[in-house]
C-alpha cells in the first residue's frame, strides 16, 4: 500500500480515508451548494457512494495518482471535508483539488493549511517540482485562499469545464518547490524533509 501518514498543522490535519467515512463524503458530494464550485454535478447517492470506494482503494493503486485525504479537526477525528492532489501523468507535476468543508466545521477560515500540508507533502515525499490549483473564475473567495497556501496566480483558463449547464472559466495558480520552500513554516519543512514525526506544531 502506498498510504500518506498523517499531516498535522496548527488549525487541522490530514489523514487516510476510513470506512467510516461514507456518510460525510457522501453528505459532500450529494449537497447542491457545496458542490456549486467544484468541477463535477452534484451527485445522487450512488454516484457518491461509488466515488466514495475509488477514493477509498487510492492506498492500493500503484503507481498511486490520487490522493483524496479527509480534514479533521487537531483533536478529532470525525471528517469535516476533504483535500485532494491529482498527480499528473507526465513531469512531476500535481494538481490540488477538491478543497471542502462542512458547514460548521471547526476548521473553516484555515482550508489553505490543508493545502499547504498537501503541498509539503508533494514537494517532500512525492519528489514534485510544480504544484497547481484553480477555481472557478467567479469564485470570489478563493484567491485569498490561494494566495494563503503560497500559490500564484497565472491564468484564466476559458470555458474549461461544464456544469450546473453551462460552462465555467477557470483562474490558475502554481508554486514550484524550490520558490515554496523558501516559505514554509518549520512544521511544513519537517513533512518536506520526510520526518518520522509528523505530529509536531
Amino acid at each position: 500500500m502506498n498510504r500518506v501518514p498523517e499531516l498535522r498543522g496548527e488549525h487541522l490535519r490530514l489523514r487516510e480515508l476510513r470506512a467510516d467515512d461514507h456518510a460525510s463524503f457522501a453528505r459532500i458530494l450529494t449537497h447542491p451548494m457545496l458542490t456549486r464550485y467544484l468541477g463535477i454535478d452534484r451527485m445522487d447517492g450512488d454516484q457518491a457512494h461509488d466515488a466514495f470506494a475509488r477514493s477509498l482503494a487510492q492506498p492500493h493503486t500503484h503507481p498511486r495518482r490520487k490522493y483524496t485525504l479527509a480534514v479533521c479537526a487537531p483533536d478529532a477525528d470525525v471528517l469535516v471535508g476533504t483535500m485532494g492532489l491529482l498527480v499528473e501523468d507526465y513531469g512531476s507535476n500535481a494538481m490540488l483539488t477538491s478543497l471542502v468543508l462542512l458547514p460548521g466545521a471547526p476548521v473553516r477560515g484555515h482550508g489553505h493549511e490543508a493545502g499547504r500540508l498537501l503541498m509539503a507533502y508533494g514537494f517532500g515525499q512525492l519528489g514534485l517540482h510544480r504544484i497547481w490549483a484553480g477555481h472557478r473564475s467567479d469564485h470570489h473567495l478563493m484567491p485569498q485562499v490561494m494566495h494563503a497556501a503560497g500559490l500564484r496566480p497565472e491564468a484564466t483558463l476559458r470555458q474549461l469545464f461544464h456544469t450546473q449547464g453551462c460552462w465555467h472559466d477557470v483562474t490558475t495558480y502554481a508554486a514550484v518547490a524550490p520558490e515554496w520552500k523558501c516559505q514554509a513554516t518549520p512544521g511544513e519543512l519537517a513533512i518536506l524533509d520526510g520526518a518520522d514525526e509528523l505530529d509536531r506544531v
